[in-house]
């Protein structure tokens, strides 16, 4: 699919989603623009005025949505709390009620377009000095009147009277069709479970599974259905790893907050990973390399096979620069052995196999670090050579269970028949979907993607009974900021915790 195509797909899906949000007319579309963004019908320069000096600075830096909200209720911000714009609570006046004591009628066209150019309410008050006073046209001013009498109307896809429509992609066939199936009968289980429960502030949860196909197009499409289609509210846990490049960028610019596994092509302000990605986990295994080992700064190599994990490789190198290693450049690995006191390997599981084959062939035996998720598969086969030698990182181990989270795994994998060898997938997934529960219940009845990503990054030491405490922040998007080391004893294998799960330092 050529960039031309995927810029008018990428478009089509944007204007589209905006469009099903809410009936707008065009004067209404012209003043959700100007509400979101600041930006006039005509496409001229629109200026905000700036506290008492009156400083004049474009309004696309200060729209209206920026302090009250996508929404129209305001959120409190810098000891600044800015008031719902809901027409109905305007058009019939606060009187008395006002926090500050105040008393004025309700507004009308005229006083709204007063309070928004010059700062002052129906009966004269000056708004607060932190609000700025736009400089509208007669046009731009009647957009903005026309779209705000709209506002408390327009809901997010996906989020109905007494639904709330979550989404996925999850393959029926291929390679990862088994995982596909694990995680759709997690999601199942959990939202079912749920709605038993009620649902979530009176909203039945509904899941709508697609299966994303082969590739990307058909992926993309698979998306373009969830988001156009179904639209569906938030999406969880997908298994596309073909949409990895794509995904990102596609979920920034609908505004569609995703739980679950981050893609390879990199992160996202709306993805929230419960797990931690490969590079932290790479990095607990460096400190125990340098506290535990006793590796010198410089005894470290960023290994790395295909060309889809060099991005991630450099990222790694750079960021054991910041815990103070002095590791080489970073070297791709195609069949030959490698220099290292340990070799911090990103790639397949075949492929780890036939560097530790390369490596013994050369008589080296260094420390070989890499994550489950990615070499597990090949521990088994490796001679007893490396016994003790390879360490792998686990974002959790049975240790970390409790006996609720115990029986919470077990009676999923009773109710579902599910293989508990596929534990670990089906544990990401429970807690995925833990986090997305959490969020859904704090942001209450007026639910909207703006509110649940804020909800989301409140998110602190949420205890899963399963994994070491989850919690994100406003720079944070993974639950877990570091992993649990074991070591490999062959033959085998046979696994031993070493070091416990503790967060990575970060560079200032």
């Amino acid at each position: 699919m050529n960039t031309a195509r995927l810029l008018c797909l990428a478009l089509g899906l944007t204007c589209c989603a905006q469009a099903l949000a809410l009936d707008l007319t065009a004067h209404e579309q012209a003043g959700k623009r100007l509400y979101r963004e600041g930006l006039s019908s005509s496409d001229a320069q629109l200026l905000a005025r700036v506290g008492a000096s009156d400083m004049r600075v474009p309004a696309s830096v200060l729209p209206c949505a920026s302090c009250h909200g996508n929404d129209g209720r305001g959120r409190a911000e810098g000891g600044v709390r800015p008031p719902s714009l809901d027409w109905q609570r305007l058009a019939q006046g606060q009187g008395a009620r006002q926090s500050n004591g105040r008393s004025y009628p309700a507004y009308t066209d005229n006083s709204l377009a007063r309070a928004i150019q010059h700062g002052l309410d129906p009966a004269g008050n000056r708004l607060d000095p932190a609000m700025p006073r736009f400089e509208l046209t007669l046009a731009d001013q009647r957009n903005l009147t026309a779209y705000l009498k709209r506002l408390a109307d327009e809901r997010d896809p996906g989020v109905e009277e007494g639904v709330l429509r979550l989404g996925t992609l999850l393959p029926a066939s291929g390679p990862l069709a088994e995982a596909g199936q694990v995680v759709r009968a997690v999601l199942e289980d959990g939202v079912a479970q749920l709605n038993q429960q009620g649902g979530v502030h009176g909203r039945r949860l509904e899941l709508v599974v697609i299966d994303p196909g082969s590739d990307l197009a058909s992926a993309e499409h698979a998306l373009q259905q969830l988001l156009e289609q179904q639209r569906v509210f938030a999406l969880i846990s997908p298994l596309a790893p073909m949409l990895d490049p794509r995904l990102a960028l596609l979920l920034e610019q609908h505004r569609v907050p995703l739980v679950g596994s981050t893609p390879r092509g990199g992160g996202s302000a709306q993805i929230f990973d419960p797990m931690p990605g490969i590079a932290t986990q790479l990095l607990s295994l460096a400190v125990h390399a340098r506290d535990t080992l006793g590796l010198a700064p410089d005894g470290l190599r960023v290994v790395y096979a295909g060309d889809d994990q060099a991005a991630q490789a450099e990222q790694v190198r750079e960021r054991l620069q910041q815990l103070g290693w002095a590791p080489a450049p970073i070297e791709a690995f195609k069949g030959q052995p490698v220099q290292g006191q340990g070799i911090v390997f990103l790639g397949r599981a075949q492929a780890f196999a036939e560097l530790a084959t390369a490596l013994q062939a050369a008589g080296r035996a260094p420390y070989l670090f890499a994550t489950s998720s990615q070499v597990a598969g090949a521990v088994a086969s490796l001679p007893a050579q490396w016994s003790q030698r390879v360490f792998l990182a686990y974002p959790f181990v049975p240790a970390d269970w409790t006996e609720q989270g115990m029986a919470t795994l077990a009676g999923l994998q009773q109710r579902q028949g599910l293989d508990t060898r596929q534990a670990s997938l089906q544990v990401n997934t429970l807690c995925a979907l833990r986090l997305l529960g959490e969020a859904l219940k704090q942001i209450g009845r007026d639910a909207s993607r703006e509110r649940l990503v804020a909800a989301l990054e409140g998110l602190h030491d949420v205890d899963t009974g399963l994994t070491p405490p989850l919690g994100f922040g406003p720079g944070q998007r993974q639950g877990l900021a570091g992993a649990h080391v074991v070591a490999v004893a062959l033959p085998g294998p046979r696994f031993t915790a070493v070091a416990p799960y503790r967060p990575v330092p970060v560079s200032p």
